[in-house]
């Protein structure tokens, strides 16, 4: 027997179930919420029964359709039966069942709806097609999943409230310099960590210090909890957790670092470079440094520009460097005795960009420093005094002439002046420069406006110099300052570092001067991610007698992408304009394609 499709059954189960929300979620309690979830559950349980009856008696494709609807009725109604029959409150099954049967109801109700539609168009026709129906049948199962699926995501999402951090991350190794240093530790350092147990910052630490420790059994290192071990905290100083405490003897360093992963992230990330400070400040004696003044020398602080002059960058960086190798930095000039002598404390004196050439008695109480073993460091510049009292004496002399290279130079400005910037990667092998040997063009160095140092021969008595760094081949003298390469202004190597050691005097040991035709190099003005760190720090080492611990300091913080302005107009008109015309003219060509082939 075949039946036309009803759509009433179908409406008499929604209204059944309808009122049963009505009765559940606006009446709650009393005669009202009887009738409506008792009538809904009546109404509903008579249209299952019909649903039945049809099934009964429909026959061919007209019973498959039946079927079809039966089954969705039925799910529909284990629904229902998992909201009215759950287990205990509270268990996880109970939660389960609270999930699950609002699922069960729109995967339901959705292809109830779009079958009966599909249905309901083939009401009049001689057949009915199956295919449609089960075309349909999919389509609401499909609506219904995703509806699922988009629902339970916002549901976890909300309850669970996890977010995930893609950046880059990965604790600080021990670097190479940190590692020389714990094998030449004089003394026992130890290293105590106060942190919880199972904390996620504990354990990188000690991964680190552990590794640290396995190169000198000089370095110890322990791990206790502040909250147990209060009488040593005391002792060392720490009223919480969360500090690492360098001690050797009576001298102490402390390292806070915070307990949460995600404030100590940056922290670890550079825990080499702390690591490293720290250490030296306990193991080694600090040092002094004496930047002169009073000559238009660079100093501390960035000097603003003038109507004739333009602003020259500060030194500060530099100051940060030299304080990890626990190296003060201090002024000297006439006020505080340079006209007289150089302090009995100053271990390295630091001449950076002078503009005006020193008085004689300056000049002198510098070569008798040297003469007794002093240590000097000259950064000169093209347009600067030529320094001939203290360099005739070390076999070198200031060629007053800027360079320029027209084919290896930093883009910084965009304008023709950039080719003064010199790149070079041409290191010798001295101790002066060994960490830049070691990473080659990894750590090219950039100086900007530099002069070329030429060695006079024969070399005065007692005197041995070392070129260690060189400009590229193809840079050139710049004779008009036009940066142009003009004939005439000769091309080569030009010395732009030179390394001297010259023998002291009754007895006293060698004096160390490096001299540099640039004083940018140690400004903060200089480009971030070369080499001029390496270069200013070893330089200070072998200054210091301290050359052996030269090495690279571990750091694994991300270095941010520097745009020109050119380059960021750049990315904003292919942003805007270029990839949507790209987006287009591929649809354009594939649209195009279709049509071709359909026209043959």
């Amino acid at each position: 027997m075949s039946l036309r499709p009803n759509p009433w059954v179908s409406g008499l189960y929604v209204a059944g179930l309808v009122s049963v929300f009505l009765g559940e979620r606006v009446a709650g309690a009393g005669t009202g919420w009887l009738v409506l979830s008792g009538g809904g559950l009546a109404l509903a349980g008579l249209a299952v029964a019909w649903r039945v009856a049809r099934v009964v008696r429909a026959s061919g494709d007209r019973r498959g359709l039946e079927r079809w609807l039966l089954g969705l009725f039925l799910l529909g109604g284990l629904g229902v039966a998992l909201y009215f029959l759950p287990p205990d409150a509270g268990t996880s099954l109970a939660g389960v069942c609270e999930a699950l049967f609002p699922s069960l109801l729109a995967t339901a109700l959705l292809p109830l709806a779009l079958v009966e539609m599909a249905a309901a168009s083939m009401a009049r026709g001689p057949v009915l097609e199956p295919g449609r129906i089960r075309a349909a049948l999919h389509s609401g199962l499909g609506l219904a999943f995703a509806l699922v699926f988009a629902f339970s995501s916002q549901y976890v999402a909300t309850r669970a409230d996890v977010s995930w951090d893609l950046a880059y991350f990965r604790t600080a190794r021990p670097g190479d310099a940190t590692r020389l240093l714990v094998r030449r530790l004089p003394d026992p350092v130890e290293v105590t960590l106060f942190f919880p147990p199972a904390n996620d910052v504990r354990q990188a630490l000690e991964q680190y210090f552990r590794e640290l420790a396995r190169e000198s059994g000089y370095l110890r290192v322990e791990v206790l909890d502040q909250a147990v071990e209060r009488a040593r905290a005391r002792a060392l100083g720490v009223g919480e957790n969360g500090s690492v405490v360098f001690s050797r003897g009576q001298r102490l360093e402390r390292l806070k670092v915070p307990l949460e992963l995600d404030l100590a992230r940056g922290q670890l990330q550079r825990l080499d470079e702390d690591v490293y400070r720290r250490l030296r400040v306990v193991s080694r004696p600090r040092r002094v440094l004496y930047l002169t003044a009073g000559h238009g020398e660079r100093g501390l602080l960035p000097q603003a520009a003038t109507a004739l002059e333009k602003a020259r960058p500060g030194l500060s960086q530099l100051e940060e460097w030299l304080r990890v190798l626990n190296v003060e930095v201090r002024t000297l000039g006439m006020a505080e005795g340079l006209g007289t002598e150089v302090p009995r404390d100053a271990a390295v004196v630091a001449v950076v960009g002078p503009e005006r050439d020193f008085s004689p008695e300056e000049g002198a109480a510098l070569r008798r420093y040297l003469e007794h073993g002093g240590r000097l460091w000259l950064a000169l510049e093209p347009d600067g005094p030529g320094f001939e009292p203290l360099l005739e004496p070390l076999g070198l002399k200031l060629l007053r002439v800027p360079l320029a290279n027209d084919q290896r130079f930093l883009l910084m400005s965009h304008q023709r002046s950039d080719r003064g910037n010199l790149v070079t990667a041409s290191f010798s092998a001295h101790a002066s420069v060994g960490t830049l040997a070691s990473l080659g063009s990894d750590a090219a160095v950039v100086f900007s406006g530099a002069a070329a140092l030429e060695p006079v021969k024969p070399l005065p008595r007692g005197v041995a110099q070392d070129v260690s760094v060189r400009a590229a081949p193809e840079t050139y003298q710049d004779l008009d300052h036009d940066f142009t390469a003009d004939e005439g202004e000769p091309r080569q190597a030009w010395p732009l570092v030179v390394a001297v050691e010259k023998a002291g005097v009754s007895g006293a040991s060698p004096a160390r001067v490096v001299a540099m035709g640039d004083s940018d190099v140690m400004t903060d003005g200089g480009p971030r991610g070369y080499g001029n760190p390496y270069l200013l720090v070893d330089t200070v080492l072998w200054l210091l007698g301290e050359e052996e611990l030269a090495g690279t300091v571990s750091n694994e913080e991300d270095v941010p992408l520097q745009h020109t302005r050119q380059q960021d107009v750049l990315w904003f008109y292919s942003a805007v304009f270029l990839a949507p015309a790209m987006v287009l003219g591929a649809g354009f060509l594939v649209t195009r394609r279709r049509r071709r082939r359909g026209a043959r």
